[in-house]
């Protein structure tokens, strides 16, 4: 099947920037650390009433009506409940289940987070620090939450796949990105000895979790490995026979372009998914299948900002007006869409991020131009094709 779907972020792995509002009355800057602020009935309560509201079957039924046919959903590596204080959140995952059945969508489901962290980002749980891949008994915790969601959901109907590691950091993107600068660590003697990825221990990773959750996973469902931030590197992986169904997954965000050199006018993103993404992933695909598991119509020129210091998620200083009349903006995020879904048609789909903000992106300074990480508002202003049913 071609996969056109949406990520159910920060839903049951939090992300601050796009629901502020829960970690009120902290200094937490992710997930790690909200509980150690709050006490444990306050904590408990918000984050069970938090995963009750944010999604529902409502919305399965609003992303089946606007053509859509899967959804991605992040999950953390306490899924199970087994890592006190942090609420596990399998309940919330079997709805999802029932309602991707019940609507005829089908699920990804995305370990997005590990112990230690396999990025340093605050998408990774914890912000600064990147250990997991150096600690044997994390690496050994997360293959077992592999098995226990491949035997939970393998015979599932709607599972699609399953994603072995979200987003796992390589040399090239950790000093690109600057990681512990951006991501400033919470506690500095913690972080100490952070390190990025090597695609060696990936590699060795990515075939020991494949030969565990294949035990479980029947042989249509697919198994996901992401490329590390290194589409290219995967031409030679997993040739053998052994290895059957599996799909590569590659995130392409404008603001990471930005970061390596593409300009910012319609014209220079366009040149630059047409040079690169749309002509790497045909490339790739002759080796896996390959889908974008994360994009966005995000980018600098819409928002009138720089991309490239400040604040997080994509560190730019954040809006207080419209650069673009909203005439002009549908006409930049139409054609920025339209591109980017021709590149992913190169592959066998795409997943978009996210599928909803609780920001106010009208009435609220800072925020503004932000709208395009939702893929709701970005349906409903027309800057993303989508076909009603």
């Amino acid at each position: 099947m071609y996969v056109k779907g949406v990520n159910l972020g920060n839903w049951l792995v939090l992300e601050k920037w796009m629901n502020p509002a829960l970690f009120e009355g902290t200094t937490a800057e992710d997930e790690y650390y909200l509980p150690t602020q709050l006490s444990k009935d306050v904590y408990e309560a918000r984050i069970r009433i938090h995963r009750s509201e944010y999604i529902t079957e409502r919305d399965f039924a609003y992303i089946k009506s606007v053509g859509m046919n899967a959804v991605r959903i992040p999950v953390p590596y306490f899924v199970f409940g087994d890592c006190p204080p942090f609420l596990g959140c399998v309940k919330e995952l079997d709805k999802a289940f029932a309602w991707a059945e019940k609507y005829g969508l089908v699920i990804l489901i995305d370990l997005h987070t590990v112990p230690g962290s396999q990025n340093g980002f605050d998408n990774g749980g914890i912000s600064g620090v990147c250990k997991w891949a150096q600690q044997p008994e994390s690496v050994e915790f997360t293959l077992k939450v592999l098995e226990r969601l491949s035997e939970r959901y393998g015979n599932r109907s709607s599972l699609w796949g399953i994603e072995i590691v979200n987003e796992p950091i390589t040399e090239n993107i950790w000093n690109l990105m600057d990681i512990q600068s951006r991501y400033k660590p919470e506690d500095p003697e913690m972080a100490k000895g952070s390190a990025p990825v090597t695609l060696e221990f990936l590699r060795k990773f990515y075939v020991e979790a494949y030969r565990r959750m294949r035990k479980y996973l029947p042989k249509e469902k697919v198994v996901v490995f992401h490329d590390g931030f290194e589409l290219k590197a995967w031409k030679d992986f997993m040739r053998e026979e052994e290895f059957k169904n599996v799909v590569l997954d590659t995130h392409l965000y404008l603001m990471t372009a930005e970061a390596e050199g593409c300009g910012r006018s319609k014209e220079d993103y366009i040149t630059y998914v047409h040079d690169h993404y749309k002509k790497d992933i045909a490339e790739m695909q002759e080796y896996f299948p390959v889908i974008c598991g994360e994009w966005s119509l995000f980018n600098s020129y819409a928002c009138g900002i720089d991309t490239a210091g400040g604040q997080s998620p994509v560190n730019g200083v954040m809006a207080t007006e419209d650069l673009l009349s909203a005439d002009k903006k549908k006409e930049l995020y139409r054609a920025l869409a339209e591109a980017q879904l021709e590149a992913w048609n190169q592959g066998i789909g795409y997943f978009y991020w996210n599928y909803k903000l609780l920001l106010d992106t009208v009435n609220e300074p800072g925020w503004i131009g932000w709208d395009s990480w939702d893929f709701g508002k970005c349906a409903a202003q027309g800057w993303f094709p989508v076909e009603y049913k």
